[in-house]
């Protein structure tokens, strides 16, 4: 018997490194080949980028040999592959239609698909400004200029069209092919969002620059782009002077498009953990104060915008003036902005719930984008609060200045924490405050008829016969045993017929924490209009950070401007961004 269990052991320990060597030859065929499609995608969307950004540079700087031709030439190939991968995917979605595809229920949300249309539909009225102000000069103008736009108004179609439709898809088939379409579309919309961010940078430091020359500056050289050859029709000038106003919604609009095609490729292969989704909705209700208040500093915004743009410029007194008003202005917002993100965080940390720690790449890349982009606003804030340290010399502004740049980083910071803590909490079932009372009746198979009318309640507790039992929905009840009268019938499978028993159904959650709600409602729908407010004045050309020529005195006028340039759209689509995320933190509230 020893011997026979020896030999047996002997048998099952020689096998094992059998099976091990099995399972983990298996592992290295079946894992390594997406790890590696994932690792070279990525390293081929890095590739286009660089390049794209190095033919932006040359064109910049006027590099020997490199044209506007050539870039736009790069761009349009780029979008052209990626329209017929949009077109082979599609397509081939139609195809399989009627199969499960999985989906992921935080990424690709229909108001942000609302608002990316939005943005789309302002950028085909960008594309055909650039189609008119191509044929009142295309007697001097190459014709990829007219090739671009065109280009352009189908990629943005169909791009939107897909995004519409596809931006939840977890694909599990064709992924490797998949994920160098999908980085390829997040890299060519990257390089579409710089190249709007240079072409509206080179036309703010153009018009800074003739500020400069009004006001007794000499050794500024123009950097004009201007096409040498008369226009053949009467409304080039409105082209081009329109094209810089909507320049701001495309940008926003690419890096939209970005975000959602990056959370598609990080969902490639994703075994999605499936739960009941709770909708959100959109209720214009119980918002009256944060709307009000919100609304007024959106005016306020509006005023303070075209006040600035009258006077700066104008002369040394009138700039400055502007500048005290715009200072004063924001430093009032974005206390009451810090004011209100801190009230909310305060009642976020008294309920004391649980974070959602699930695995989500859409909510993941909406926290890492609010810190990514809130650093653009930092680094200029930091560098004026540095420069006014070490200035010789302070105006009158620079007292209003540094309490502003000291703002900007305490309310940025105050508010990403506000807006993570909603967005990564466990969502809950909605509740009502007041309490109604049911009848229904359980008959065989244990059905249940309810003889209410009304089906829209929501609770958290039943009371079954002086019983409480868990929130239920209309379509499962726990019935007690107390209940009802048990009549058990072999011939009928053992069902179990209960006499009628009277239902109350009523909330147990106290009224004070809806008024909670109504508070933390109150304080997202005030914030979401203060980031709106403050995305407008930079977007259209309001920069204090030009125009103070504090920061351009100390440390010297090319290496501030270019630090502006860069750290400006970061700080633009910050705002952008904390709206959209503020909207869903209204609505989960």
């Amino acid at each position: 018997m020893s011997e026979e269990n020896k030999s047996d052991v002997l048998s099952v320990s020689e096998q094992q490194p059998k099976a091990e060597g099995k399972k983990l030859q298996f592992n290295l065929v079946h894992n390594y080949p997406q790890k590696n499609a994932e690792i070279l995608s990525s390293q081929y969307g890095f590739n286009i980028f660089l390049a794209g950004l190095l033919l932006m540079f040359a064109w910049a700087i006027h590099a020997v040999g490199i044209t506007d031709r050539d870039l736009l030439s790069y761009l349009i190939t780029l979008m052209l592959i990626q329209m017929i991968w949009m077109l082979w995917y599609i397509f081939r979605s139609q195809s399989i239609r009627r199969s499960i595809i999985e989906k992921d229920t935080d990424a690709g949300a229909r108001w942000l698909r609302c608002g990316i249309t939005l943005f789309a539909v302002i950028t085909l009225i960008l594309d055909s400004f650039k189609i008119g102000y191509y044929i009142g000069y295309s007697e001097c103008l190459s014709i990829t200029e007219g090739i671009f736009p065109v280009t352009h108004t189908i990629h943005t179609l169909l791009q939107v069209y897909f995004l519409w439709f596809h931006a939840k898809d977890i694909i599990q088939s064709f992924k490797t092919l998949e994920r160098f379409g999908l980085i390829h579309a997040v890299f060519t919309n990257l390089l579409l969002w710089a190249n709007g961010i240079l072409t509206e940078s080179k036309h703010e430091l153009n018009e800074h620059k003739e500020r400069l020359i009004t006001l007794g500056f000499s050794n500024i050289t123009m950097d004009h782009h201007t096409p040498e050859c008369n226009c053949t029709s009467s409304v080039c000038s409105i082209f081009s002077q329109g094209i810089y106003y909507l320049y701001p919604f495309t940008i926003e609009y690419h890096i939209l498009a970005s975000t959602m095609l990056y959370v598609l490729w990080k969902n490639i292969g994703r075994t999605v953990k499936h739960h009941q989704q709770q909708k959100i909705h959109f209720k214009f209700h119980g918002i009256t104060i944060g709307t009000i208040l919100g609304l007024i500093v959106l005016t306020t915004t509006v005023a303070v915008l075209v006040v600035y743009l009258i006077q700066i410029g104008r002369s040394k007194s009138k700039s400055e003036l502007a500048l005290n008003m715009f200072y004063l202005y924001a430093i009032t917002v974005l206390t009451l902005m810090c004011t209100s993100a801190i009230i909310g965080l305060i009642i976020y940390r008294i309920e004391n719930k649980s974070l959602d720690d699930s695995e989500s790449p859409a909510k993941k890349l909406d926290s890492d984008l609010l810190v990514g982009s809130a650093c653009g606003s930092w680094l200029i804030s930091w560098g004026s609060i540095l420069a006014i340290i070490c200035a010789e010399t302070h105006p009158d502004y620079t007292w209003y200045n540094l309490p502003y740049s000291i703002l900007v980083i305490i309310e940025k910071y105050i508010q990403n924490l506000f807006i993570i803590e909603c967005i990564h909490r466990k969502e809950e079932e909605p509740t009502d405050d007041h309490s109604v009372e049911r009848i229904f009746s359980v008959s065989a198979r244990s059905t249940i008829s309810l003889a209410s009318s009304s089906y829209d309640v929501f609770s958290d507790s039943v009371t079954i016969c002086n019983k409480e039992f868990p929130y239920i929905s209309n379509s499962e009840v726990p019935i007690g045993e107390d209940c009802a009268e048990e009549q058990r019938n072999q011939d009928n499978n053992n069902s179990i017929r209960l006499t009628p028993c009277k239902v109350s159904i009523h909330a147990t959650r106290p009224a004070k924490l809806n008024k909670k709600r109504r508070v933390l409602k109150n304080i997202a729908a005030f914030l979401f209009l203060c980031n709106i407010s403050l995305w407008i004045p930079p977007a259209f050309g309001c920069r204090p950070q030009y125009d103070n020529g504090l920061e351009e005195i100390v440390f010297g006028f090319e290496p501030w401007i270019t630090v502006v340039n860069l750290a400006m759209p970061f700080s633009i689509f910050y705002r952008m961004h904390s709206a959209s995320s503020l909207f869903e933190v209204y609505c989960k509230a």
